[in-house]
């Protein structure tokens, strides 16, 4: 039977996904999707889906953001920024910005509203919060990840010191695609970008699929160690790769091809 495990980042109002067989790696693709239901109905019925979105959304939140939140900030040190805290449930479903800004400051200790970048993604935490209501039985299968929580792990803790946009986007993209392949993706993976699927959006799900093999293979690492839940019973946590031993991976040729060495 065929094991897949998929990786999903919300890009320009889609998902990019990227999808593998762990039994047989010569069979992946990768696709945007308009919903994360098409995904997970998908024929590959994938098992396990690592997905780049704030899932479990506390009534109230306090300390500056999410448990979950805070564990991913202090791992990622100097990129810490990386990591938007999520503002209650209540700012999340807010008919606008303002709206927003206020509900999680009347709901939140110390009191926070969310940026800008943080509101703009709130429409792909409420499609999956809502598919997760309605589907209690994706809760097996949907994980929350953060691509630079992964990549981190994955650079062995250290800091990856290089921008996936702007100036340097270049080298930090292929930074991001040296630590992939490490990791075992095959470079026929890595090269399969969906038409439409920007780069960046393109790796993040693939790093989302890594963390979601080392979920299925009971390796990945919860942040924090002792995960929450929301009134609704969704888990609040973000899910990590387990670390690599980091050894000058960007300028080696990334052994390719030990898929079978892993466990």
């Amino acid at each position: 039977m065929a094991r897949w495990v998929a990786g999903l980042d919300g890009s320009r109002g889609a998902w990019a996904g990227a999808l593998l067989d762990l039994d047989d790696p010569g069979r992946h693709r990768c696709g945007l999707f308009p919903d994360v239901a098409a995904l997970l109905d998908a024929p590959e019925q994938p098992l396990i889906v690592g997905i780049d979105v704030p899932i479990g959304l506390p009534d109230r939140i306090l300390g500056g953001g999410r448990a979950a939140d805070r564990a991913a900030r202090a791992r990622l040190g100097p990129a810490r920024s990386s990591v938007f805290p999520m503002p209650p449930r209540a700012a999340v479903y807010a008919p606008d910005y303002d709206a927003a800004k206020a509900a999680s400051r009347a709901a939140s200790e110390p009191p926070f509203a969310p940026s800008i970048q943080g509101y703009n993604i709130f429409r792909y935490v409420r499609a999956v919060d809502e598919l997760l209501r309605a589907r209690p039985d994706a809760l097996a299968r949907v994980y929350e990840v953060h691509p630079e929580v992964a990549f981190h792990a994955l650079n062995g803790l250290r800091p990856l010191g290089l921008p996936k946009k702007g100036a340097r986007a270049r080298e930090g993209l292929a930074l991001r695609r040296s630590l992939l392949a490490a990791a075992g993706l095959p470079a026929a993976l890595l090269d399969a970008r969906a038409k439409g699927v920007p780069a960046d959006d393109h790796l993040d799900a693939l790093a989302a699929l890594v963390v979601a093999w080392d979920i299925l293979d009971g390796r990945a690492v919860p942040l924090p160690d002792l995960p929450e839940r929301d009134a609704h019973g969704l888990p609040v946590v973000i899910w990590a790769p387990a670390v690599r031993v980091a050894s000058s991976v960007a300028s080696s040729s990334c052994n390719r091809s030990h898929l079978a060495d892993r466990p």
